[in-house]
């Protein structure tokens, strides 16, 4: 970690002597008509412009986190993702020589994650119940704790032996969101009281949900160094606050193409994307596939289902974290059946699939719109 530290502290050092660069580049490129590095009009490169400042971790849960609770059980949970992303840097990614309960040879990295997400929650002094993606069973943690929390340790693993971007994500509801005992039963994702979502790249970041709307923080050090005046050391920088997803978006994430064989609406509004020329931008990974809303501000992402091609997410691990997160920044869910919202559905099974429309509103309305459509034609408004 100190090494860790020391590198980081370097690079920010030498960002920190050249602030002037990128803005000079920033203003040619405006100057050239707005296409960044001289990209095309279908890239979208961040508009996102470099602070004086940023405020901590703690500045920021101590303002937009009214519950001490769902600020220690968020604290902990950024822990694990500084912990995994430590991991990830150094494990070769290889077969476990196991599987989980649905059938997926498990690997090593996953193996990892998995471990430090349990580590950390049966630790802990807030999290009554836990429950992972990789074994969906609710385990009891901490008698006196307050909250169950449900995670997917690295959604991506078939994507991460190319050094692609993958992720955590984590749902946290109250123990008594439920019906029964475990806080997650009979419970909706409406019910999560937050959820965050980590992006393992070239960076760390962590979307997380506050009060207000939805925050990112950054694992490593500020430009100014990693340690505070006290001499501890802050890992997490606020690195995007209220993020907003806007209503209209020109970038899409088709997922589970198959389905399209055999629902014609499906097929439909990839042609219409297609038509329309809106930018493709999908790796096959979840999180960095719907993450790109968050930086880019707009997007969409479409799983739906068919015969031969049944639903495959979880809705406790990922679907309804993700959908929090999505539409507490202003974007919509669909649950892929009724087109009603994702987080309106109830979780009667911990490892219970869904269908799922995410991202930009109109873009979701349109969703649901083509899904009505038949093999005659669609009635579509939009």
């Amino acid at each position: 970690m100190r090494q860790t530290v020391l590198a980081l502290a370097i690079c920010g050092a030498a960002t920190a002597l050249q602030p002037a660069r990128p803005q000079r580049r920033q203003s040619l490129a405006v100057r050239q008509g707005g296409d960044a590095y001289g990209a095309s009009g279908t890239s979208f490169y961040t508009t996102t412009e470099k602070q004086d400042s940023y405020d901590s971790l703690d500045k920021v849960l101590d303002a937009k986190c009214k519950d001490a609770g769902v600020r220690k059980v968020i604290v902990e949970m950024l822990d694990a993702c500084g912990e995994i992303t430590e991991a990830l840097r150094s494990a070769l990614v290889t077969v476990e020589g196991s599987a989980n309960t649905f059938g997926d040879a498990q690997l090593s990295v996953d193996v990892i994650a998995d471990e430090i997400m349990w580590e950390v929650a049966k630790g802990s002094e807030v999290v009554a119940y836990g429950a992972s993606e990789e074994e969906p069973e609710i385990v009891k943690c901490n008698p006196k704790g307050e909250y169950t929390i449900c995670w997917d340790p690295l959604d991506g693993s078939s994507i991460v032996d190319n050094n692609w971007a993958v992720g955590t994500i984590i749902g946290v509801w109250g123990s008594k969101s439920g019906k029964g005992d475990d806080g997650l039963l009979g419970a909706t994702g409406r019910d999560q009281v937050t959820s965050l979502v980590a992006l393992y790249g070239p960076r760390t970041t962590v979307a997380v949900a506050l009060d207000d709307g939805v925050y990112e923080f950054s694992y490593g050090c500020t430009p100014e160094g990693c340690m505070l005046e006290d001499g501890t050391y802050e890992p997490w920088i606020c690195s995007r606050a209220k993020i907003e997803v806007a209503k209209d978006c020109r970038i899409f994430s088709p997922a589970n193409l198959r389905a399209a064989k055999e629902v014609a609406g499906y097929k439909r509004l990839v042609e219409h994307y297609m038509d329309d020329k809106y930018t493709l931008r999908y790796s096959g990974g979840l999180v960095p596939d719907i993450y790109q809303q968050f930086t880019k501000n707009q997007g969409v992402f479409a799983n739906p289902t068919s015969d031969s091609s049944p639903a495959k997410l979880r809705l406790a691990f990922e679907a309804a974290p993700f959908g929090l997160l999505v539409e507490k920044a202003g974007g919509k869910t669909s649950d892929g059946v009724t087109g009603g919202s994702i987080l309106d559905v109830e979780i009667t099974a911990v490892d219970q699939r869904t269908a799922l429309c995410i991202g930009s509103a109109n873009e979701v309305d349109r969703f649901n719109e083509y899904l009505e459509c038949d093999d005659d034609g669609c009635n579509t408004s939009k």
